[in-house]
Parts: C-alpha cells; sequence; structure tokens
C-alpha cells in the first residue's frame, strides 16, 4: 500500500502497517496489543501520537517522528535508515534504536535501557537520557547540550564527540577510540573514565577519577584521582 494517512485512529491489533509507503499518521494512539506495528515500510511521518505497544518500527528507509510518546520502547527503532525525531519521549524497555544510521535528534527523552547501541551517523541535540550502556559500539556520533545519565557510557565506540554535555555514572567513556569532549561536566560518581581511550577533552568544572587511558589529551579545571598502574595500555602517553 502507499499514500495512507490516519489521522484520530485507533490501532489495537498487530501489524497494521507492513509494506506501507508514503504514509502519515498523526493524532492516532496504538495500544498494547498492537504490537510490532510498523515494519518494512518507508518514507513514513508521524506526528501527535501516543505509542504502548512495543517493537515498533524496523526495517525502515526515511522515517520522521514529532510529538510523539512510546510508553514501551522495547527494541524499537531496529535497523532504520534516516531517521528524524523531534520532541519524543521513550519509556520503558530495551534497545532501541538497534542498529540503525543516519539519525537526528532534536528533543528526547528516554529512561529505557541500553540505547543507541551499533548507531552510525548519528546528530542528536537537547537529549535527557537515562540509562546504562548506552551509545556502545557506536560510530560517528555527536550529542550536544545534552543530559547523559547512567553506567558505563560509550564502550567501544568510534569517533564519538559530545559538546556541552553533563555525564553521570560509574567509568563512562572506556575503550573508546578517537574520543571527543568539549565543555562537558561530569557527576561525582564518574570514576575511573576513559580506561584505554584514545581521546581530546576538554572539561568543565571536576572530574573524580581518570584510569589508565591510552594517548591524546584530557584538560579539566580539576582532577580528584589519576589511576596509572600496570594494565595500561601502550603508547600509554596520554598528557592529563
Amino acid at each position: 500500500c502507499s499514500n495512507i494517512e490516519a489521522d484520530g485512529c485507533r490501532f489495537i491489533g498487530k501489524y497494521p502497517f507492513w509494506h506501507v509507503y508514503g504514509s502519515k499518521i498523526s493524532h492516532c494512539y496504538f495500544a498494547p496489543g498492537s504490537r510490532s506495528a510498523i515494519w518494512y515500510s518507508d518514507d513514513m511521518e508521524m506526528s501527535d501520537t501516543t505509542i504502548d505497544a512495543p517493537k515498533l518500527f524496523r526495517e525502515m528507509k526515511r522515517l520522521t517522528l514529532h510529538n510523539v510518546i512510546i510508553n514501551d520502547a522495547d527494541e524499537t527503532f531496529w535497523n532504520i535508515d534516516e531517521l528524524a525525531l523531534s520532541n519524543v519521549t521513550l519509556h520503558n524497555g530495551t534497545y532501541p534504536f538497534m542498529g540503525s544510521r543516519n539519525i537526528k535528534v532534536d528533543g528526547l527523552e528516554s529512561d529505557a535501557k541500553y540505547v543507541f547501541q551499533y548507531v552510525k551517523n548519528v546528530e542528536i541535540h537537547h537529549a535527557n537520557i537515562q540509562t546504562k550502556d548506552a551509545f556502545w559500539e557506536v560510530e560517528n556520533v555527536t550529542i550536544y547540550d545534552s543530559e547523559l545519565h547512567g553506567e558505563y557510557l560509550g564502550w567501544h565506540s568510534r569517533n564519538l564527540k559530545l559538546v556541552r554535555c553533563h555525564i553521570t555514572g560509574e567509568q563512562p567513556l572506556c575503550y573508546a577510540h578517537d574520543l571527543t569532549l568539549e565543555d562537558c561536566t561530569f557527576g561525582e560518581d564518574c570514576d575511573r573514565a576513559f580506561e584505554y581511550s584514545t581521546l581530546e577533552a576538554n572539561i568543565k568544572g571536576k572530574i573524580t577519577n581518570i584510569k589508565n587511558p591510552t594517548s591524546g589529551h584530557i584538560v579539566a579545571d580539576e582532577i580528584g584521582s589519576v589511576t596509572i598502574d600496570e594494565n595500561i595500555k601502550q603508547p600509554a602517553n596520554c598528557i592529563i
């Protein structure tokens, strides 16, 4: 099907939008029973809609959401190419955004777990993300003016850049390759940061503890402690 417009509809059953192209959905409601409702559908726009069902949005191209609330974000946004979000809220669930690419976000509230794993080519503005294991094994991701709360942020990432972000949670940004931080701040619980990472970091305020960075530069207003031990990896020449 193509060029379907749904306005003010309530969806209660499975799979109503599979293999649909060029559709517009607005002021609608997806009940819990409508799980896996939208797969394999390209060029879709959704606005002013509430979703209480899991596993929406998979294997799609060119998906745009504006003013959308997803109350069960379990396994949603999997393998999406060209995803644009503005003023979107995610609650509950695990692994949203898994494997998606070419993503632009302006305004995101999320308490889902394990967000943005294995994503590529992402730009995020004004997000408040409360989770753990976020942004694992990502590539070419830039995050501006956002709050990132949770443990083990950005492990095994490549070309992850954080600009004016506030970070909390233990062991952030370890095993990262070509990590960049500009004017970021850290919570008191951010210990053992940057282990085995290569990075260029300019930190505002205090960071509690830095452990075994591999190479690069770290500048902060105040550093609580630095741990360098026999486990550090070569070239072991990071300037702090």
